[in-house]
Order: structure tokens, then C-alpha cells, then sequence
């Protein structure tokens, strides 16, 4: 790519970095290096640093340098799951250590804290990370980690990254953020002073319901090296074809996260009217709880070069995830049954519409557990189809 990358817009670079033309065919899209050894010019000189696909993979590395060139990151670290990234991550913490955790957390990140790092010595308390006090209340002097997704998973809260990093420096913590929901397009964590930035990059990264993948982005190079080292050891690695197909979605995700914005907003605005539902949980609606902490984290994202700030926030939209509530468990089951157009099916972020159950889905885990789904809630993952299709199926789903 021409010209200096971190001066590029967030759609060229999208494209672009890490992604210039094959240097062997002059191929316009990265290959995939669908390989697991490396030739050596001799004993310890590789051809570019590349031994064993375990350690190093060309179509991995252009995956790499992309996402840090999107989160505005020095270093990017891709991963088999985003779960393989939570977990490799988290082995930087020891013995004795504590986490805050929000308490409105993806179900298979609350497991791992749970029932894998309690078995090793890692506590955690779960805070609710939208109110100052009751965050730093669950601060202790052994609290290694903050940890927080915004918009969480399912109730969309919005947490202020800038404010909770600073707390956590404060009490000589990191802060590592989930940004799976917002992506990169809508809100930056590192520039708001996160240590790190995590993704599922199987959900908007991706954008197309065809691979699984975690990625890591952080600047501090000796963590880097060291989380890379864990990573090696513990072989948590993506395959070329999986990093191939994330960046193949990666160079759309643009004009994708704004489509689902779009949508989400239409359907957010129909749901609160609708007089089957109690409530709806979306950001972008202007009397939301999270809506200024949100248009406070989003101008983080691709907006900031924008002169008109706030207009360029409204542009971008508040991200493609709806939640809402129903009377009661059996209306929710029913509802979400019905639809025709949305697909009753767990994940979220690709092109289609999906519409799930929490409480019995992707949250089923948490029964029994402090975090309490109600359940009679339902949660949309708003695809790019036509916003009118959209609508009228779930006016459909919602007659009973």
C-alpha cells in the first residue's frame, strides 16, 4: 500500500494492510499458505522467519497486521477461537490473582473464569462495570484484570472504556476488552487506554457464518512476545484457510457494520412500539441507558477523523444486536420459533439475520450461576437482508 498506513482511512486499510500484492506471483490477494514446514536456506536461515506453521503462517501474519492496523494496535495475534484467545491471554496471570469481570458476560468467557482458572488459583468478582462505585468496590490489591465486553452479551450495556481503564491503571491492573459486538469500525479500546483488545473474529469480522477464529491486539511488545510464546507452546493456532476467510470478511466489514446499523436501528424503533414487547435493549435508541456512554466509546472508531463527530457516529450506527423482552419464558420460546426470515441458531455478526433464546442457547451455561438471564428475553443478530423482510417477519412471530 502506498503512502504512510496509519494515515489511510479505515476502509483502505481494511483492504490494504498487511495485504500488498504476492511478492513470488504478484496475486492482488493473499494466498493461502496452505502449508505446515518451511523450506531453510540452511541450519537456523529461514526464508523470512518461516519454519513451522505452528509458530508462523504468511496468510496468518497478513491477518495479524491487518487487525493491529485496524485497532490502531502494534501488535495483532490471531488465535483458533476466541475462546483460545481469552484463555491464552489469561495465561499471564498466576496463582493468587484477581479478575473483575462484568457482570453481564458472554456465557462461555464466564465457564473459563468459573470452572477452569478457579481450579488454578484465579478468582474473579463480578461487578457491574456501568456504575464507577461498584466497579471499584470489587477492586482488591491482588486485582490483576478488568475485564469487560461493551455492548455486553445479552443486555447491550455500555461501559466507559476510557473511565474503567483508568481505574484499573490506578490499581496497577490491565483492562482487557471484548470488542466483538462494535468491531474496530465503530469503537477503538486501545485508543481509550485498554491494555487489550479481544475479538471472535467468527462473528462481524468474518461476517459470513463460515469460520471460527480469535484475535488479540495489544501494544506493549514484551507481552506480545510473551503471549506469542504461550501461543506456540499451547498451539492454539488458526489455520491459513480460517485467517483467509476472516480476511476476505474483513474487507467488507465497513459498509457491512453500517448495513447492520441501519437495520438494527429500523427494528429497535418497531420493537419498543410493539405492545407484545416489554422492553427493548438496543444503544443506538436515544433514550437508552448506554446511548451517551456509547456515542462516547464510538467516537473511538472510524468517526474520529471526521470533522462532524457526531453526525459520523450517527452514520456509522450503534452495531447490529438487538435484545427484547417478552412476557414470559413460553411467549419467548414460542416467538422465536416462528420466525421465518431470522434463523433460530446461536452466534452472531454474519450477513444473515439470527434470532436465539439466551437462557436456553447461548447462555444456558449460567443456570445456577450469580448472572441472572431472565427468560423471557430474545436476542437479534440483525443481518444485511432488506430491513421491510425484517420487520414484517418478526411482526409476524410476535402475533400469537
Amino acid at each position: 500500500m502506498k503512502g504512510d498506513p496509519a494515515q489511510t482511512g479505515f476502509q483502505t486499510r481494511a483492504i490494504h494492510a498487511g495485504q500488498p500484492p504476492d511478492a513470488a506471483t504478484g496475486a492482488v490477494t493473499v494466498p493461502i499458505y496452505q502449508t505446515s514446514t518451511y523450506a531453510q536456506h540452511a541450519v537456523g536461515e529461514s526464508f523470512g522467519g518461516y519454519e513451522y506453521a505452528r509458530t508462523a503462517n504468511p496468510t496468518r501474519s497478513a491477518l495479524e497486521s491487518c487487525i493491529a492496523s485496524l485497532e490502531d494496535g502494534r501488535h495483532g495475534l490471531a488465535f483458533a477461537s476466541g475462546m483460545s484467545a481469552i484463555a491464552t491471554l489469561c495465561y499471564l496471570l498466576r496463582p493468587g490473582d484477581h479478575v473483575v469481570l462484568g457482570d453481564d458476560v458472554y456465557g462461555g468467557a464466564y465457564r473459563f473464569f468459573a470452572r477452569v482458572l478457579s481450579e488454578y488459583g484465579i478468582s474473579f468478582t463480578l461487578a457491574d462495570l456501568t456504575d464507577a462505585e461498584s466497579a471499584a468496590a470489587a477492586i482488591r490489591p491482588e486485582t490483576r484484570m478488568l475485564w469487560l465486553e461493551t455492548p455486553t452479551n445479552p443486555l447491550l450495556k455500555s461501559i466507559d472504556i476510557a473511565a474503567t481503564a483508568a481505574l484499573a491503571h490506578r490499581n496497577g491492573a490491565w483492562l482487557a476488552v471484548d470488542n466483538t459486538f462494535a468491531s474496530p469500525y465503530l469503537q477503538r479500546p486501545l485508543r481509550l487506554g485498554a491494555d487489550f483488545v479481544l475479538h471472535s473474529s467468527t462473528k462481524y469480522l468474518g461476517g459470513h457464518s463460515d469460520v471460527v477464529g480469535g484475535l488479540l491486539v495489544l501494544n506493549d511488545s514484551d507481552i506480545a512476545d510473551k503471549v506469542a510464546f504461550f501461543r506456540n507452546a499451547v498451539g492454539g493456532v488458526p489455520g491459513p484457510m480460517d485467517c483467509f476467510l476472516v480476511l476476505r470478511g474483513i474487507k467488507t466489514l465497513a459498509v457491512r457494520m453500517r448495513e447492520h446499523g441501519r437495520n438494527a436501528k429500523r427494528i429497535a424503533d418497531f420493537l419498543r412500539c410493539h405492545p407484545a414487547v416489554a422492553r427493548t435493549y438496543y444503544p443506538g435508541l436515544p433514550d437508552d441507558p448506554g446511548h451517551t456512554v456509547s456515542r462516547k466509546n464510538f467516537a473511538s472508531g472510524a468517526a474520529v477523523s471526521r470533522p462532524d463527530l457526531e453526525s459520523a457516529i450517527d452514520e456509522a450506527g450503534f452495531g447490529g444486536m438487538v435484545s427484547f423482552l417478552l412476557k414470559d419464558a413460553a411467549t419467548a420460546i414460542a416467538m422465536v420459533a416462528r420466525t421465518r426470515l431470522f434463523t433460530l441458531a446461536e452466534s452472531l455478526g454474519g450477513v444473515e439475520s439470527l434470532i436465539e433464546h439466551p437462557g436456553a442457547m447461548t447462555h444456558a451455561g449460567l443456570a445456577g450461576s450469580p448472572i441472572e438471564i431472565d427468560p423471557a428475553l430474545v436476542r437479534l443478530s440483525v443481518g444485511i437482508e432488506d430491513s421491510d423482510d425484517q420487520i414484517f417477519d418478526l411482526a409476524q412471530a410476535l402475533v400469537s
